[in-house]
This record gives structure tokens, C-alpha cells and sequence, in this order.
């Protein structure tokens, strides 16, 4: 168990510096753990309303940290 938590701690700690709400982390970490999510989701899986969403990935795109693939989200490379 210790060392799952000491390796969830390491992976925060390498998360890119512009992330700086708890909203833009969980999107962030969810479309990484899946590989792509729709708004609608992205909405289901972390139970927050699409305009959010979609605001955060609005930003997200503005920092180069995401990209759209149709009509999915997916990291940046």
C-alpha cells in the first residue's frame, strides 16, 4: 500500500505546472487514463456539468496541454 501511495505522489508531482485548479488536474488525469474522452464523458466520469468541461478544456487547449481528435479530447504530444 505504501508503495501505491508513494507512486500516486510521484505522478502529481509530474503533472505540468500550468494545472493549477483541481478541476484541470482530474480532466487532465482522466484523458490521460482513458486515451480520449468526449465532453459527455468526461461530464459522466468525473460528475461535472458539460459547461464546465468545457471551460476547463478551453483552457487546457490554450496551454498546449490537450488537443481535439474529432470529437474526443486527447493529450497534447
Amino acid at each position: 500500500m505504501l508503495l501505491q501511495d508513494a507512486q500516486s505522489t510521484d505522478r502529481l508531482d509530474q503533472l505540468p505546472t500550468e494545472l493549477d485548479s483541481a478541476q484541470s488536474k482530474l480532466v487532465y488525469l482522466t484523458l490521460e487514463a482513458t486515451g480520449g474522452a468526449t465532453t459527455a464523458d468526461l461530464s459522466r466520469l468525473l460528475n461535472m456539468q458539460q459547461l464546465t468541461i468545457l471551460s476547463v478544456l478551453s483552457s487546457l487547449e490554450s496551454e498546449d496541454l490537450i488537443a481535439q481528435s474529432g470529437s474526443e479530447y486527447v493529450l497534447a504530444n
